[in-house]
């Protein structure tokens, strides 16, 4: 670990030194791409620059200890100083291998976010906008922008579908614990009996694809126009404004009709679909890296029950961590940083226990 660590400094000198010459401060990819590395080796760096010291203390310390001499207060104080930086050695130590786990390469992207409606009908659809919300909210928290990039919605204010971007820096890395199957248990408005339905929404989450990332070929898209359909209302185009893109070899399809101009529709559902099929292939190269495990935190499948809102009883559960939080209204009003913070803990946890293995 440590031959690694020396080997990171280095690279960090060498970084601050590139970026301080004229030919790459004019280079603005260049000067772009050499100030990223800075910011992600920087946290490395100071770490072990902070372990170095501990270390320092610590030999400084001990020898003068066995080679005697000291008053008894000051032998004390010595004492005290050692057992700290021995404390402190551990704890850095333990904090530089989670430094040195391998980087998900998607954490600093933004991110393309799907909701649907599942079993449950109209009562699933209002829970549908419920999750968007809670997450347009946290967003919102956190500094990120968001944007709608296609909506289907129902007569009650509900969602069939919706898909929306987030941009901000690390988006991908607060929600990608989100991707699965998320349950609520209520009592709908429109039931008189007073009781509890069960239904459920999926939700996925993409991260942001580049064009050099995916390369669409317009041969292989069948690109379709319609009419924007919803509830109704003023805002629905009466031009066939709206966009359907079928990727033909794969057969995914993508739509947007939230935009009145045609253009702005494509380019959004070109967004979508590009990045879709780069989750595709992301998943697929997953499979097949062998002997890597996926994290115990969740697989990102959409099948898979991750999550119930309890409303009568106030509680969220995640299943995959067996976290349960009786705060349901601060975090549908996007106070989500706890639960998220703890499925970012849980997965490190794995992934520490993975390469120790």
């Amino acid at each position: 670990m440590f031959d690694k660590l020396i080997e990171v400094e280095k690279r960090f000198e060498e970084v601050n030194e590139m970026v301080c010459r004229p030919e790459i401060v004019t280079d603005q990819e260049q000067y772009t791409k050499l100030m990223k590395e800075i910011k992600q080796l920087t946290p490395v760096v100071e770490k072990f620059r902070e372990y170095k010291k501990a270390k320092e203390t610590n030999e400084e310390s001990r020898m003068m200890l066995d080679d005697g001499g000291l008053d008894a207060d000051f032998a004390e104080m010595v004492k005290e100083e050692f057992e700290q930086s021995k404390a402190d050695i551990e704890r850095i130590a333990e904090e530089l291998k989670i430094l040195l786990l391998p980087r998900d390469p998607n954490d600093d992207r933004n991110v393309i976010i799907e909701i649907r409606g599942g079993a449950g009908g109209e009562e699933s659809a209002l829970f549908a906008g419920v999750l968007f919300r809670m997450y347009s909210m946290y967003a919102e928290a956190k500094g990120f922008k968001t944007e709608v990039l296609n909506a289907n919605e129902t007569g009650l204010g509900g969602y069939k579908e919706i898909s929306f971007s987030v941009e901000g820096d690390g988006a991908y890395s607060r929600f990608k614990f989100e991707s699965g199957v998320h349950r609520v248990q209520r009592v709908p408005e429109t039931e008189s009996q007073g009781r509890i339905h069960t239904s459920t929404v999926t939700v996925a989450v993409l991260p942001e694809a580049e064009d050099i990332d995916f390369e669409l070929n317009e041969k292989d898209l069948q690109i379709d126009t319609f009419r924007s359909s919803g509830a109704g209302g003023q805002h629905i185009n009466k031009t066939s404004s709206a966009i359907r893109i079928t990727h033909l070899p794969t057969g995914t399809v993508v739509e947007c009709q939230d935009e009145r101009s045609q253009h702005k529709n494509k380019e959004k559902a070109m967004k979508v679909l590009r990045s879709r099929l780069y989750d595709a292939e992301k998943a697929k190269h997953d499979a097949e890296i062998a002997g890597e495990r996926k994290s115990q935190v969740g697989t990102g499948d959409r099948s898979e029950r991750i999550r119930t809102y309890n409303y009568p009883q106030g509680r969220i559960s995640d299943h995959r961590i067996g976290l349960t939080l009786y705060k349901i209204e601060q975090m549908l009003n996007g106070d989500l940083d706890e639960l998220i913070d703890a499925l970012i803990t849980a997965d490190t946890a794995e992934k520490l226990k993975a390469s120790e293995n």
